[in-house]
């Protein structure tokens, strides 16, 4: 039985630079692999989140335009809000929490004011406040990121 012992621990010496080659070679393309998979997903969400902040932007020039301007016909119409309302709420959606949450609370306050729009401060304040909300915690998550 000494012998048997004796001949697995010569070959583990002969072979160390092997082993730990192997080991090295392992570990290596397991940290490249998940590296590469977080790159990949903190790209996910930087590219939502942009575009997440572009269409909170057209949203507030919708109200603006509305609210300010009485245009509710053209640059200011309800129509448009909602198209940007529901594309933030989609894009929302590959977003960690709680963004997905403040979308949709964002779509609950535009489709109870988005009729007043163009007449009421207090609308514009609640759906501003919402907008504010999102890109506040977009932001958050931006900075987060790795």
């Amino acid at each position: 039985m000494t012998t048997t012992s004796d001949g697995v621990i010569d070959q583990l010496k002969r072979n160390t630079v092997a082993l730990v080659s192997i080991i090295i070679a392992v570990s290596s393309l397991s940290y490249n692999t998940w590296r590469n998979e977080k790159t990949e997903e903190n790209r996910n969400q930087r590219l939502a989140s942009f575009e997440i902040l572009l269409k909170l932007n057209e949203l507030q020039q919708v109200v603006f335009h509305s609210y300010y301007d009485k245009d509710s016909l053209d640059k200011g119409n309800p129509r448009t809000g909602w198209a940007y309302v529901l594309t933030v709420r989609d894009l929302s959606r590959i977003l960690y929490p709680p963004l997905p949450a403040a979308a949709d609370e964002l779509l609950a306050v535009w489709g109870d004011n988005w009729e007043g729009l163009d007449e009421k401060q207090a609308n514009v304040d609640l759906i501003m406040g919402e907008i504010d909300a999102i890109r506040g915690e977009t932001l958050l998550l931006l900075e987060s990121l790795e």
